[in-house]
């Protein structure tokens, strides 16, 4: 099971765009915690 194919079919596809997003909020989150905090 390779890590990252060139091409990946459809499904993981959008398995790593459901975890993107994950870590985009994660992110996100973290910074406004950060920035709200005092």
């Amino acid at each position: 099971m390779p890590v990252l194919e060139p091409n990946p079919p459809n499904g993981q596809k959008k398995l790593l765009l459901v975890l993107g997003a994950m870590l985009g909020v994660t992110v996100v989150i973290g910074v406004l915690a950060s920035v709200i905090a005092p």
